[in-house]
């Protein structure tokens, strides 16, 4: 049985929970298995690579990690929050 998320990919999400607290972004991926998701421009980490030849050289890649679905929020619910609170 397939797992249902509150988030799905594509949607702009923020994160409430954190060393990326307050921090937007789009979804790029979803990994039901572990719960987690990859958001675009977050949670950033560096894969080094040996050379594969001459076509891939070797290098420092870096890439988006996985933040936890339940440290996601929809960009849309945060901020018809802030605005009610402002008023």
């Amino acid at each position: 049985m397939a797992t249902k998320f509150h988030v799905k990919r594509g949607d702009t999400v923020a994160v409430i929970s954190g060393s990326h607290k307050g921090k937007s972004g789009k979804i790029l991926e979803i990994l039901p298995g572990k719960q987690r998701a990859r958001v675009e421009g977050l949670a950033l980490i560096k894969r080094h690579t040996k050379a594969q030849g001459e076509q891939k050289p070797g290098g420092i890649i870096e890439r988006e990690g996985t933040i936890h679905i339940s440290n996601l929020k929809l960009q849309a619910a945060a901020e018809k929050k802030e605005k009610s609170a402002k008023k």
